[in-house]
């Protein structure tokens, strides 16, 4: 069923203009850079405001790298080899096919794409309108481009919404408290006495 989802992807990638494929191959890596950006407009903007919503703007990165580091860990475990290499019957894909040993399994793309705008999404719910569909591109376009299955960009986005959501619930109220500490001049919880 993957396999057959894959080649219908992409045969209908290889199908459209040559303009798309190079959109495509851009906007792979820019949509991260852009979700990355607002992460940081929001922790700007939310810098003089409530102790938690600094908080959590400042947990994003944290938990996209831990996200991140979950993603490569679960590949070296599964180990699954690219479809790009494995699908008989399939199109050229449009991106090169990484090297043998960079696996599939979950895409790191969608994986980040997810953990970013999740916490994006927790810190300044307003955004949605504009993260959401880049998150998802981000994650398609790895399909699209024929370096991952649909099952692995699922699996990233699953993965990065998790364990940001997580991250969140488990460290906003440590974030809050780091936060009012620093505010009022005092870090020395650090140093126990």
């Amino acid at each position: 069923m993957d396999d057959a989802l894959y080649r219908d992807i992409t045969e209908y990638a290889r199908s459209t203009p040559g303009w798309v494929h190079k959109l495509a191959e851009v906007g792979t890596q820019a949509g991260l850079l852009l979700l990355m950006a607002v992460a940081l407009v929001v922790w700007w903007t939310a810098r003089r405001g409530s102790a938690r919503g600094v908080a959590l703007a400042l947990l994003v990165p944290v938990t996209t790298a831990v996200a991140y580091g979950i993603s490569e860990i679960v590949k070296a475990l599964v180990d699954e080899d690219r479809p790009c290499r494995t699908v008989t019957h399939a199109v050229r894909s449009i991106a090169a096919c990484p090297a043998p040993g960079d696996y599939s399994f979950p895409s790191n793309h969608a994986t980040l794409a997810a953990a970013l705008a999740t916490g994006i999404l927790l810190a300044r719910p307003l955004t949605a309108w504009l993260v959401v569909p880049m998150a998802l591109l981000v994650a398609f376009s790895r399909v699209f481009l024929g370096v991952h299955y649909p099952h692995d960009v699922a699996a990233g986005l699953v993965l990065g919404t998790v364990v940001a959501l997580l991250g969140a619930r488990l460290l906003v109220r440590r974030g809050t408290a780091l936060v009012e500490r620093a505010r009022g001049g005092s870090l020395s919880f650090f140093v126990r006495a």
